[in-house]
């Protein structure tokens, strides 16, 4: 299923059940890559924006 939601006023129902048709066309594997590619482009975000890896606790000897 693919296509654009079109409704004259907010109707978050038809919003959800318009994404979930749209997920469950995908396959498995399609939704893995969905899901990759999101947090991958979520850590870019963050990164730019000065969130960056947290410090590593580095153990003394």
């Amino acid at each position: 299923m693919k296509g654009i939601l079109k409704i004259n006023r907010h109707n978050e129902k038809k919003e959800m059940l318009f994404e979930l048709a749209y997920l469950l066309s995908l396959t498995t594997r399609q939704r893995f890559e969905m899901m990759s590619k999101k947090t991958k482009e979520m850590i870019s975000l963050l990164g730019k924006s000065g969130h960056r890896k947290p410090f590593e606790i580095i153990k003394r000897t």
